[in-house]
């Protein structure tokens, strides 16, 4: 039987890749004014994920990598105020009001009174503390942990510490690659729930083998599963 309920954070329980989104729009009419930028998301994409090791995920980290990327292509020619203008855009994603999606908030007021709640996310740790604060959704969760990256082990021990380890524990999320497979790989049920937009970086191929794999169209039939199961 299921104990405890885990739910990513960025693009399940409030809404963040559209922000990104936006913001590279607007970088890439930046660039635009200075070179050819057919392949600028190309790019940026390959410094993100060069830079993960350094920065780590989140608003700062993808601030750095747009500056190092329009030095980058334009040969170490974007003028100053460019750069003052990605800076700038940075701090306008951070400032950026956090709103639940929809259905969630009914959700976890179905699923609090019967289940431990916790949030597992990455990202950097001020963004993701403003944001759950923002939320208004932080009183639902027994735990939240911000981590650096989503393994078999920190499930295994995030699962531990608040609940009956992996076997009795759940993850909700909208990445198949960081919220659902090394969630199952650690022994415990993951539940896909797909964003319109997901970062690059975050695609993975659906788990063809695993029966403790649901993938749901939206948060709101998650009580019906949850149930479904504790009656199993």
């Amino acid at each position: 039987m299921l104990s405890t309920l885990a739910f990513d954070a960025d693009d399940t329980l409030w809404e963040n890749e559209e922000i990104f989104h936006l913001t590279e729009a607007r970088f890439h009419d930046l660039i635009a004014q200075h070179v050819d930028a057919a392949d600028l998301s190309k790019t940026l994409i390959a410094t993100e994920r060069r830079n993960l090791g350094y920065y780590g995920y989140g608003i700062k980290g993808f601030t750095l990598s747009m500056i190092e990327t329009a030095i980058e292509v334009t040969g170490g020619q974007i003028p100053a105020q460019d750069i003052q203008e990605i800076i700038q855009a940075g701090r306008e994603m951070k400032d950026h009001p956090t709103a639940p999606l929809a259905h969630v908030e009914t959700v976890l007021k179905q699923l609090s009174d019967d289940f431990r709640l916790i949030v597992i996310t990455k990202g950097d740790l001020f963004d993701q503390e403003q944001k759950l604060a923002q939320s208004g959704l932080g009183d639902y969760f027994d735990g939240v942990e911000i981590v650096s990256e989503k393994s078999k082990e920190t499930y295994q021990t995030i699962f531990d510490q608040y609940g009956d380890g992996p076997k009795r524990s759940m993850m909700i999320g909208n990445s198949l690659k960081s919220d659902i497979l090394p969630a199952l790989n650690a022994g415990a049920y993951g539940v896909h729930i797909p964003h319109s937009k997901t970062w690059a970086l975050e695609h993975a191929e659906t788990p063809e083998d695993s029966h403790h794999f649901w993938q749901l169209d939206s948060i709101s039939a998650l009580p019906a599963l949850v149930q479904k199961l504790m009656k199993a």
